[in-house]
């Protein structure tokens, strides 16, 4: 679920034709324009398989020619480059009260986006909606059904049958069913399958803050509160698909000590604004609220600043990210003012000298962070070699 790294090598012989494609492909997308000889010499492709693979990639619209470049004697190399038009991602983000879609073109620009509510949470509704927001999100883009390369579907977790149940953010009606057969067979697409909270880590990765990050920690605002770590590029899952459920782990919070989600996610100030008689029901509604200096929600964000702050040490701790980064379904004014809030512990593994980039930040990607991640999962895995590399 990454961008093609430097590492990354073809070989001419016993490596699959789909490999060295996206292998060339990668190369294309992270360095273009560029030339073929460029691609064989970092790839580890001969000249005349990377010849071979560019004219495919050419004949299927995915690269274009882009001008000559000289470089010493010779004819000038023709350079290559993405053809934004070559392909199209679908990305659909499932909330317990809404989905969201967004269509990105091959080089990850938005092409349109939508909101539906969530009329009923059960397997068929969901279904229903996510068709819908399919139809909706495509409708006037112009798009040929080929071009469609497949669909990314983020949802909070945690995935399975597991002890963490029943809190309000996670979506419990997948626990006997392959989401991503499912969600195959509805939409008629291949369906990649990921938690909100790491897909909004890669969105972060592809156009985001952490685009300079190898690895880094993402506290990602849903419904509930998330968490997907990034190591060296790539994304921390866990066995069976639920690391980061930082949502569920005990923190202090005024002398007791409660679950993280109770005390710092959207479920929870809605919560507090509901007990002061107030609704809101989405960002622009907190954001308003924050803005008029609402007691309730100030309140709320006064009893976050420990529980978060001790979850961010905890974080630190454990993973010794590069930098901390909140962001999701939270305005800019509420993570700012969390931001600044939080107090940073100086016994902690991030405590140090010498730093290239600071403890916390707020995510770039906004509000519709997880959606546009889960279109960046059918993207990269277009650019991205299945194949391990063997010694």
């Amino acid at each position: 679920m990454i961008a093609i790294s430097d590492i990354t090598v073809g070989a001419n012989a016993g490596r699959s034709r789909s490999h060295n494609r996206k292998l060339v492909l990668g190369r294309v997308r992270s360095a273009g324009p560029i030339g073929r000889a460029e691609i064989a010499r970092v790839s580890g492709l001969s000249t005349q398989a990377v010849s071979n693979i560019i004219a495919d990639l050419l004949a299927d619209g995915l690269i274009v020619e882009q001008g000559r470049r000289t470089a010493g004697r010779g004819l000038p190399a023709v350079q290559y480059a993405l053809n934004p038009q070559g392909g199209f991602a679908l990305g659909i983000e499932i909330r317990p009260d809404a989905v969201f879609g967004a269509v990105l073109d091959l080089c990850g620009r938005t092409v349109s986006a939508e909101r539906h509510t969530l009329a009923a949470a059960d397997r068929r509704g969901v279904t229903r909606a996510v068709r819908d927001l399919r139809r909706a999100v495509l409708d006037g883009t112009g798009i040929p059904g080929p071009r469609l390369l497949g669909a990314g579907i983020v949802m909070p977790g945690p995935f399975g049958a597991t002890g963490i149940r029943g809190s309000g953010s996670d979506l419990a009606i997948w626990e006997d069913a392959a989401p991503d057969i499912w969600f195959s067979e509805a939409l008629g697409l291949p369906v990649l399958i990921e938690n909100d909270a790491n897909a909004a880590a890669i969105a972060e990765r592809i156009s985001g803050v952490a685009r300079g990050l190898s690895t880094y920690a993402f506290i990602y605002f849903g419904s509930g509160l998330g968490l997907g770590v990034v190591q060296d590029g790539r994304l921390m899952a866990g066995a069976f698909g639920n690391a980061g459920e930082i949502g569920h782990i005990p923190v202090p919070a005024a002398g007791r000590s409660l679950n993280l989600e109770r005390a710092v996610s959207r479920l929870s100030v809605q919560r507090a604004l509901r007990a002061a008689g107030t609704e809101a029901g989405g960002v622009d509604d907190l954001d308003r609220l924050y803005h008029q200096r609402h007691p309730a929600l100030l309140a709320w964000l006064d009893q976050a600043t420990e529980p978060l702050s001790a979850a961010v040490t905890i974080v630190e701790n454990l993973f010794d990210p590069q930098a901390v980064i909140l962001g999701g379904a939270m305005p800019d004014s509420v993570l700012d003012h969390l931001l600044a809030a939080i107090r940073l512990s100086d016994r902690s593994v991030a405590h140090r000298a010498g730093r290239d980039s600071p403890r916390l930040m707020r995510g770039a990607s906004g509000r519709m962070t997880a959606t546009l991640g889960a279109a960046a999962l059918v993207l990269n895995q277009a650019f991205t070699p299945q194949i391990t590399v063997q010694p």
